[in-house]
Formats: structure tokens, sequence, C-alpha cells
């Protein structure tokens, strides 16, 4: 595939690529995989997640609380985060705040306190005008509604997106994109099978999650941001087109929701 892919959801930081993570990258980047977008999850991760960025000019970083680990997370916590955010705002390695949003799969998360930390983040992009990437699990409808008061001028990305149509059309009116990866390539995944070609192509980024969500021809794997172009072919086969006309839309998106537009050139015919 010669046109260049931008996973924009990664967690490279993780303890398992601690033995190769080096490998990783430069297998990734010879692939065409040229941006790597790294989340953090909790405080304790941000400045390990930071460092790593800076020593690989392929990674872009995003900060955030995530909500599954709400147990750790503090209120002192989000002071932190926005002095982060603020501290670094402007760096070209900075390029959202994620991972955030509502996790409603899992009943043992408060989801008061989960709303609360979620609009407190949308709060913190609002200020520094960065875009949000999204975790929504079983919380669709929640999840719309808070974005509709909080009208973010940056907007961001629904991350691993698995919902109907309807719930995409929400989000793409409100300016979000769509981020698909490796749960939509397995068999089972029958309503997404159904949705993807329905989705505008100017509304998809391209995402592995690694190294969670592994797609169906790397089942039972540590994902990793080299399996994107497998990702890639496998969802436009999906959607019905190439693998290069995805590939194209979904890093023109992924440029332009992250800021990054201006350094793109137009890729030739």
């Amino acid at each position: 595939m010669s046109v260049q892919l931008i996973d924009t959801h990664t967690h490279l930081d993780f303890p398992e690529f601690d033995a190769d993570r080096a490998a990783v990258l430069r297998h990734s980047l010879s692939l065409g995989v040229q941006r790597m977008v790294v989340l953090g999850v909790y405080q304790r991760n941000w400045q390990r997640l930071w460092e790593l960025c800076l020593a690989n000019p392929a990674l872009y970083a995003a900060f955030g609380l995530h909500p599954v680990y709400l147990d750790e997370h503090r209120p002192q916590h989000l002071n932190e985060l926005g002095d982060w955010l603020t501290r670094l705002k402007g760096h070209g390695q900075l390029c959202a705040v994620g991972e955030i949003g509502l996790d409603f799969f899992l009943p043992e998360l408060d989801r008061q306190r989960q709303q609360a930390l979620f609009e407190a983040q949308l709060g913190l992009a609002a200020d520094v005008d960065l875009p949000v990437l999204l975790h929504v699990r079983r919380s669709h409808a929640e999840v719309i509604a808070t974005l509709k008061r909080y009208k973010l001028k940056r907007s961001g990305i629904v991350h691993a997106f698995a919902g109907s149509i309807e719930q995409a059309r929400e989000y793409i009116r409100l300016g979000y994109k769509l981020g698909l990866g490796g749960a939509a390539t397995w068999p089972q995944a029958l309503r997404m099978h159904r949705v993807l070609p329905q989705l505008p192509l100017d509304s998809l980024v391209l995402e592995t999650d690694a190294p969670d969500m592994a797609p169906a021809m790397h089942a039972h794997q540590r994902n990793s941001p080299q399996y994107l172009p497998d990702i890639c072919r496998a969802l436009a086969a999906l959607m019905g087109i190439s693998a290069e006309q995805l590939a194209q839309a979904s890093t023109a998106n992924a440029m332009q929701i992250l800021g990054w537009a201006s350094q793109v050139q137009t890729p030739r015919q």
C-alpha cells in the first residue's frame, strides 16, 4: 500500500512493548504507518508517555484520565492534567486530550463520578483548544448528550466505534470522526459489517488500540501499529472500496482533526 497511514489510537507506552518497542516502531514505519498517537490513561503514565514521544518523532501524545481506571484517579490528578496540557500547549507532539469518556459496560464503575470526570476533561480540552479522543462503551446516548452540551471547537475521535448508523450520524453532525480498528474485522461483528458501507469516508480514521483489540487476521496476538495496513485492507473490503481509498481518506481525516493538515502534502494522483 503506497498511501501513508496514521494510527490514531495506541498504548505503545504499556509494558507489553518494553521488550521490543524500538523494533515495533521501525517495522511500523517501514510499512507506511508514519504517525502513531499514544494515549495517556492515568496520571502515573504521563511522564513515561511523554518521554517516549520525545524520543520518537513519529509518536504524538494525548493525556487523559480513562474511565476504566476511575478508582485510581484522585481529584489532584485533574489539576495535574490541566498543568500538563497548559505547559505543553503548542508543542508539536501534543495532539489531544484522551483517553476520556464513559464506560457503562463495567457495573462497578460509578456512573456519576465518570460523568463528572468526563465533563471536567472536556472543559480542559476547551481551555487548551485541543480535540478529544473518546472511550465510549455502552454509553453512546450519554456521551452524545454530553457532547451536545460541550460543543468543542476542535471536536475529536470516537475510539473503536461500534454503534448504530443513527449514532454514527449524531457524532458526525457534531463534527467527530469515527475510529475503526481490529474489532470490525472479526466475522462475528455483523452489525458493524452492515454499518461500515453506510459510513461516509470523510468521517473515518484508522486505529489499532495496540496492544489490545487485535484484528481477526492476527487473532490472539498482541496488537501492534504494524497491523494497521492489514486492518485497512480488511475494512476496505467490507466497505466495498479499495484499501488505498480508505487509507487516503483516513489519513486526511486524522490530519485534519488532529491539527496536522498544514503539515501534509497532497499525494500525487
